[in-house]
């Protein structure tokens, strides 16, 4: 390995060299896919989160939710929020977020790998209006392939609170005290805005500052991975990244066309996506490859991810086998539904491709709020009931 990349650098570096045209038209077509459609969907959110921490909303959240979190992901409250955001808006803003609780103290290494694992995921925008819409003309495939794809992704999250159970770090943390929950949850965010100390205009500045920072690391990412694929392509290496998926993908019996997909997603998801809605494959052939390349999420991705998490002392390698399980759940049940009658059934309750596409970032947001207000406001309302019983 540790020959092996200097040469690919060194390879990659010289095909750029000979190859300037097509190199510049790749990093063009990465450039304008991050400024139009990556860095305004993101921003609001990056800004927002930076703003929740330094307000201590975050940590009003980690102290309230614990009891509600810890049964189910063995996460902290504090977590609650990371899904709320990382499901509504897509990658990588999970990561994001899952550093700066990490760096923050509000979780442990171990908890934040597995918080990290689950809260990566394709964002409802771009599964029910890029590729339902967009890509397969049929907005009926946006509610089964967004169910596959978060049911998978939530029953993982389920299914890694074994993960690493015996943590280190939990030995110096307090116990989790369920009395006077809302009182010491207002404490919690009126220390973390002492102890941040900065006013709110210094705070604003800096939220904006450090989420511009990110979004170009990830554009970075996303032009240096589109003059990859091209480069791949025109040194004819594409040919045998794709034997060596049909080889690893033959007890599925997919089709030329979906291999070859495969092989795009492998680096890209959007690339692999268009793939295989525009391939002669059955229609179930196709979009259990998309689902399974948006549950892989593609190298491009996960190298943000890596890049963001290096901040810290979190391990990417839990993430990525998780991306692995995510692609290979996300297709069985993507396969169940689309050999059952749901595919008629939601036909029937969604004949029309939505008028605003923008309405698939805002409702999922507020649904995760609610979400979240709903169980806050349970959480009250038992404290208030246990006060109750004990007077």
């Amino acid at each position: 390995m540790k020959i092996l990349l200097p040469i690919g650098t060194i390879l990659i570096c010289v095909s750029m060299i000979v190859f300037p045209k097509e190199t510049y038209e790749a990093a063009t077509l990465g450039l304008n896919t991050w400024w139009t459609i990556v860095f305004p969907s993101l921003l609001p959110f990056f800004i927002i989160a930076e703003l929740f921490l330094g307000l201590g909303i975050v940590h009003f959240i980690g102290i309230l939710l614990e009891p509600v979190m810890r049964p189910i992901f063995n996460l902290p409250g504090s977590a609650a929020f990371v899904v709320a955001l990382g499901y509504s808006s897509g990658f990588p803003i999970g990561a994001a977020l899952t550093t700066s609780l990490r760096k923050q103290n509000l979780c442990t290494r171990l908890e934040g790998e597995r918080l990290l694992s689950f809260t990566n995921n394709a964002s409802p925008l771009f599964i029910f209006v890029a590729v339902s819409v967009g890509i397969f003309h049929d907005p009926s495939l946006g509610v089964l392939l967004a169910t596959a794809h978060y049911l998978s992704n939530l029953l993982l999250g389920v299914l890694l609170r074994f993960y690493g159970t015996k943590d280190p770090e939990k030995n110096n943390r307090e116990k989790i005290h369920y009395q006077y929950l809302l009182r010491r949850s207002f404490r919690a965010m009126f220390e973390a805005q002492k102890k941040d100390g900065r006013p709110l205009g210094k705070l604003m500045s800096d939220a904006v500052k450090k989420s511009v920072i990110n979004l170009a690391t990830i554009g970075g990412f996303i032009i240096l991975f589109a003059v990859l694929i091209r480069i791949l392509a025109i040194l004819g290496i594409s040919p045998y990244i794709e034997k060596i998926i049909s080889l690893i993908f033959y007890p599925f019996h997919f089709s030329d066309s979906i291999i070859t997909a495969l092989s795009g997603g492998l680096f890209e998801m959007t690339l692999g996506v268009k793939m295989a809605g525009e391939s002669m494959a059955p229609l179930s052939e196709r979009i259990v490859a998309a689902s399974m390349i948006m549950g892989w999420s593609g190298l491009c991705i996960q190298a943000q991810i890596a890049g963001i998490i290096s901040e810290s002392d979190l391990h990417f390698l839990p993430c990525f086998l998780t991306r692995i399980a995510h692609m290979l759940l996300a297709g069985f049940f993507t396969a169940i539904l689309a050999h059952s009658r749901s595919i008629g059934v939601i036909k029937m309750l969604v004949p029309e491709p939505p008028v605003e596409p923008l309405s698939y970032v805002v409702i999922p947001f507020f649904l995760c709020i609610l979400g979240v207000l709903v169980v806050i406001c349970t959480v009250i309302f038992r404290i208030l009931i246990l006060h109750v019983l004990h007077r």
